[in-house]
């Protein structure tokens, strides 16, 4: 996938980062995330990111336990998310934003930061993930496979994809494309976005659909 230039490089990474907490929602290095901002606290945050480097970090949230939920706590996050630039956005009539995020780089979360205008920060550790900000040139060794276990997933989720367009993606940008849009479970998500290597996150996702297919074979038999 070709780099913009517009994209920060590694060095460039910044100390402080505004997170926006949403489940499923995922963003991986390469991957565009069309978002739709309404809520006063996001609007403010991005307006803020525009204003500076226009990075904005996504991260899952953990499922609330009962006593964060009655305390209006905060929702707990997972520690990996990963950071995107806004690359393009468009203000409504109605006091909407509409953006594309543009994936860029992961990271861990060393600390929460004080909010700010009510929108939530960090200060994030890229270090384990400078890869993402390089041309991975790992190939899937097992790629035919994986396009298999694609094929059968989709089938029976009723799922349509590019065949064609995907068929022709680098293994770098096809395993990161599907991270984010495959309509997989938020812990499975999330369990792709920490793999930091691109074999152990494709072997992962092909588990993941292989389960999956099958988990579909045993519900269509119990029904006859």
């Amino acid at each position: 996938m070709m780099r913009s230039p517009f994209l920060q490089r590694f060095p460039d990474l910044p100390d402080v980062l505004p997170i926006f907490p949403l489940s499923g929602a995922v963003v991986m290095p390469g991957v565009q995330l069309p978002l739709n901002i309404f809520e006063p606290r996001y609007l403010a945050m991005v307006q803020a990111a525009l204003a500076s480097d226009h990075l904005l970090g996504m991260v899952q949230p953990r499922a609330p336990t009962a006593d964060a939920q009655a305390a209006d706590d905060p929702l707990d996050i997972h520690q990996v998310g990963c950071a995107g630039r806004i690359t393009s956005y468009s203000e409504t009539n109605d006091g909407r934003i509409v953006l594309v995020l543009t994936g860029l780089c992961r990271f861990k979360v060393l600390e929460e930061l004080p909010m700010q205008e009510d929108f939530r920060r960090v200060r994030p550790e890229w270090h384990g993930f400078a890869l993402d900000l390089e041309d991975e040139e790992a190939s899937l060794s097992e790629r035919e496979r994986f396009m298999g276990s694609l094929r059968t997933f989709c089938e029976q989720r009723s799922v349509e994809i590019p065949w064609d367009d995907i068929g022709k993606m680098a293994d770098a940008d096809l395993i990161n494309l599907l991270c984010a849009h495959l309509p997989l479970e938020a812990e499975d998500k999330q369990a792709l976005i920490e793999t930091v290597q691109l074999g152990e996150r494709a072997s992962l996702m092909r588990g993941l659909m292989e389960m999956s297919a099958h988990a579909a074979r045993l519900g269509t038999e119990q029904r006859h």
